[in-house]
């Protein structure tokens, strides 16, 4: 047997429209390998829910393999040091995988595999997963080459692979095994490619009818979503296939509302591409400020500011819908893009916690996490991008608008089952009689706000445009735009990303803090 073939799956759990696997193949023997990186699952945008889709996800991709005849191998490790244990035991004629946009940790990963293979002379093909393009000097021209690519036929899966003798495919560990921090998600989404073709299917077939009416609401969302979002961050479907299937669906259908909905659906599609091109072309924006002038903007230590993470981390805030949407993004992994927003909105006016800290927190719980998408919504939502409208989320008015009668709010936060419907959205305006009446005390069996949120929104909107209108702030703004905007309609686009065009996801994410495929 010659030298292997190593096709290095990454975030792209598939056997189906997965080019590197179907061209390794056509060069004889090929290894199916996974790597399992202990230290990238301890990184602080990490988590075990994460892991466990992973996991189940590895497992389908696994026996999928095993069926065309060489199950997926697993190792445990640096990467690097796993590909040159495959070099010195069978040699390697070539190493295949897709391109990825991941954290800063997996960019400097890639740099130094990229470095083993040009030691060892071994040629790293690295083809496009999404409609993302490496090395783009402008984004003239970028909305047609999303489109060529996802036109690109499918990719089917080898006919069959030759098997490896004698090679252990190795265990899959758990993440207690990887010693990751205890992460209860009772609704978590379940992995695996057939998961995410039955929800592909029951989309496209019946849940997108209500998609354009129901995506807002946290009430509606869940069923009128497409709940791909985590699914497409880790690969068990490509983005190409949802396209094409989308649009055949959309051909097919003669009610105007619906297929509007299939269309606006689409378009969040390119958006997913969109917003995550702008951490291919500046993987800086994970860690700082895209505008430089908002650099600081936000104490990370100032007064009070870990209590105010830490209530809103947990749903203790004081603002039922706030707290309702956080407790059912912990139990679930998941949140449509409006909410996202809001939980963002919240944590970086209202209560003027640094973009990073809320994002970290929120990267960890959800499953379709999705860095591109995240942490561009994460700035685009705290208004440190600078050429989005600022736009501070009215956490009452979203309550009243997107969950009128309160049933999202008391499913999520059984301590307010008692309170009557007038005071839901604010029990601190309860007054003490009616408390007593109802044996309730807010305080006690509920936390009061600990903010004024209508004036912490004033004083912070004060500060965002004052800022805005500091000598030298436009200019680099307009060069922002020039270089991350959306050609498609310019600025106008580029505005109406802030008011929540919707992986991911905030993450793939994909409604992450993504878009709206989730």
């Amino acid at each position: 047997m010659g030298p292997l073939q190593v096709v290095w799956f990454k975030r792209d759990l598939r056997p189906a429209d997965h080019l590197p696997l179907l061209e390794a193949s056509r060069h004889g023997a090929l290894l199916p390998l996974y790597v399992v990186e202990p230290e990238y699952w301890q990184q602080p945008d990490s988590s075990a829910r994460q892991w466990l889709f992973c996991r189940e996800s590895l497992l389908e991709l696994r026996a999928a393999l095993a069926r065309l005849g060489q199950p997926l191998v697993v190792r445990v490790g640096v990467v690097e040091q796993v590909l040159e244990r495959a070099r010195r035991q069978f040699g390697i004629g070539g190493l295949w995988s897709h391109q990825e946009t991941g954290n800063g940790w997996t960019y400097a990963r890639d740099l130094r595999v990229a470095a083993w293979a040009r030691q060892h002379a071994i040629e790293w093909h690295e083809i496009p997963q999404f409609g993302v393009s490496r090395r783009l000097a402008q984004r003239q021209g970028w909305s047609r080459r999303w489109e060529e690519r996802m036109a690109e036929p499918i990719a089917l899966a080898p006919q069959r692979l030759e098997p490896l003798a004698g090679l252990d495919p190795g265990a899959i560990p758990s993440a207690e095994e990887l010693a990751l921090v205890p992460d209860p998600c009772p609704g978590r989404q379940l992995g695996g490619r057939p998961q995410g073709l039955a929800l592909l299917e029951s989309f496209l077939d019946r849940r997108s009818r209500t998609y354009q009416s129901g995506l807002s609401s946290p009430n509606t969302a869940f069923a009128s979503c497409s709940r791909l979002s985590p699914h497409l961050s880790w690969g068990t479907l490509s983005l190409r296939e949802v396209v094409q299937g989308n649009r055949q669906r959309r051909q097919g259908l003669t009610a105007v509302s619906w297929r509007r909905a299939l269309q606006r659906f689409d378009e969040r599609l390119h958006w997913h591409c969109h917003f995550i091109q702008k951490l291919e072309s500046q993987p800086s924006l994970e860690f700082q400020e895209l505008h430089p002038l908002t650099a600081g903007l936000r104490e990370r230590d100032g007064p009070g500011s870990d209590e105010r993470l830490a209530a809103w981390a947990a749903g203790r805030t004081g603002l039922p819908f706030v707290d309702a949407c956080m407790r059912a993004l912990i139990a679930t992994g998941w949140l449509n893009f409006r909410m996202r927003a809001m939980l963002v909105s919240v944590a970086s006016y209202q209560l003027w916690l640094p973009w990073r800290d809320s994002g970290l927190h929120l990267a960890r719980l959800f499953v379709d996490y999705e860095p591109g998408i995240h942490w561009s919504q994460c700035q685009m939502q705290s208004g440190t991008t600078g050429i989005n409208t600022i736009r501070i989320y009215n956490p009452i008015k979203q309550g009243v608008d997107h969950d009128p009668d309160g049933l999202f709010i008391r499913r999520w936060l059984p301590e307010l089952a008692a309170v009557p419907a007038v005071f839901l959205h604010q029990p601190w305006l309860m007054d003490g009689a009616t408390q007593e009446q109802l044996g309730w005390a807010l305080g006690a069996d509920y936390p009061q706000p600990i903010v004024d949120w209508a004036s912490a929104a004033a004083a912070a909107r004060e500060r965002l445009w004052a800022l805005r209108h500091q000598q030298g702030f436009a200019a680099t703004a307009a060069a922002i735009q020039q270089r991350h905007g959306s050609r498609r309609s310019g600025l106008r686009a580029s505005r109406r990303q802030s008011v929540g065009m919707s992986s991911g996801g905030l993450s793939s994410g994909m409604e992450q803090l993504g878009l709206d495929l989730g």
